[in-house]
């Protein structure tokens, strides 16, 4: 027998309680978690199109972010956006956003209806370059056009339920709260943008892989480019660590070893998947850094809609099995269940992470270069070893 939701009834708190009471029974979630799955970034109203208008900004105490953007998403010529179906090439494209000066750590300030570069993040510049400059210098142009000479690049890869506005202007924080030198580019996947499309995402992190490959084979072929850091998100971090794979089931390590930092922040990745996928991939150098917090009630809840199997993004620095996996495989794992958490999901706390890491980067923690399982502890930027239980 189907079984089927019922119309909810009565005031607004109440009609979604009582529809994540009859979707938990449906799927056997308690209805906190699927909660707090409907409190997921993009849940509530979020960005669209609008979101990406120019607006020349002429308020001189703005500061400014440029960011590349290479997608497979396909764009929308009536909205000039990209939605989440699918392009068989990828485009590139340039854009530059003013960060408001009241603008506060850890926040995007949305403009809804009111894009006012004094108090909002808005879009000021766009351009679309052509899609064959992505086999020449163009992604590496951009990236040091800013700073002669060779320039370093992050590579920020989204997580699931983004939608393109999500994922740009979420870089566009990220580079300002963390005064990052680095020349930031968006690798913006194809996600469906919505709650009920985990699935539908996953299949886009597959049909994804090899055009992420492309990028990192592009950016290393660059001699503009310096270290190149590599950073996903969530499911985003699935796509990481499979390009990575494709990398060195097809002999180009060269790719690889131009790589810097790769950063895996609360990855939804099975931990026995990631297991199979480290044995091809290797250690890397420096160590690859899985950012993890047992108390991440998005993966709880992604464990529960794959079978009860555990995410990598929950794991415990204080389980021997763990510690095991680091040292193995020459990873770093670190505890940051002490960073606060933008929301209640307790699954973005990279966002408020990256205030600490330049700091540590600057007092060259000799910790940074190590593999094991470690706490972090915000307030004095310091990595904590972390001890069997």
């Amino acid at each position: 027998m189907r079984a089927h939701l019922r119309k909810p009834t009565g005031p607004l708190p109440e009609r979604i309680a009582d529809i994540a009471r009859q979707i938990g029974r449906l799927r056997g979630l308690s209805p906190l978690l699927v909660l707090t799955f409907l409190a997921l970034p993009g849940c509530a109203s979020r960005p669209g199109p609008e979101a990406l208008a120019v607006v020349p900004d002429e308020n001189s105490t703005a500061s400014f972010v440029t960011i590349d953007v290479v997608t497979n998403r396909r764009f929308d010529v009536t909205s000039r956006s990209y939605s989440d179906l699918r392009s068989h090439k990828m485009q590139l494209e340039r854009f530059t956003l003013s960060v408001p000066p009241n603008h506060k750590l850890t926040r995007i300030e949305w403009s809804k209806g009111d894009p006012d570069p004094a108090k909002k993040f808005v879009v000021t510049e766009r351009e679309i370059r052509p899609t064959s400059e992505l086999g020449t210098a163009s992604v590496a142009a951009g990236a040091v056009r800013l700073k002669p000479g060779k320039r370093d690049v992050v590579i920020f890869v989204h997580g699931y339920n983004y939608n393109f506005q999500e994922s740009l202007f979420r870089l566009a924080q990220l580079v300002a709260d963390g005064g990052l030198d680095d020349a930031p580019v968006l690798f913006a996947w194809p996600s469906a943008a919505s709650v009920t499309g985990y699935v539908a995402d996953r299949d886009a992190i597959t049909y994804s892989r090899d055009d992420l490959v492309h990028v990192l084979n592009t950016l290393a072929g660059q001699p503009q480019v310096g270290r190149i850091t590599l950073f996903g998100h969530s499911m985003g971090a699935m796509l990481v660590v499979e390009a990575l794979r494709q990398l060195r089931l097809t002999g180009q390590d060269r790719t690889i070893e131009r790589l810097g930092d790769v950063v895996l922040a609360a990855p939804d990745i099975d931990i026995d998947v990631f297991r199979r996928q480290m044995e091809i991939i290797g250690p890397l150098d420096p160590p690859l850094t899985l950012l993890v917090a047992p108390d991440d009630r998005a993966l709880k809840i992604s464990a529960r809609l794959t079978g009860s199997r555990s995410r990598l993004g929950t794991r415990d620095v204080q389980d021997p099995r763990v510690q095991a996996l680091a040292n193995t495989n020459g990873i770093r794992v670190i505890d940051i269940s002490d960073v606060s958490s933008p929301d209640a999901t307790m699954h973005s706390r990279f966002v408020g992470l990256v205030t600490v890491f330049p700091r540590m980067r600057g007092e060259r923690d000799p910790v940074l270069v190590q593999a094991g399982a470690f706490v972090l502890e915000p307030l004095a930027a310091v990595l904590i070893p972390a001890h069997p239980r």
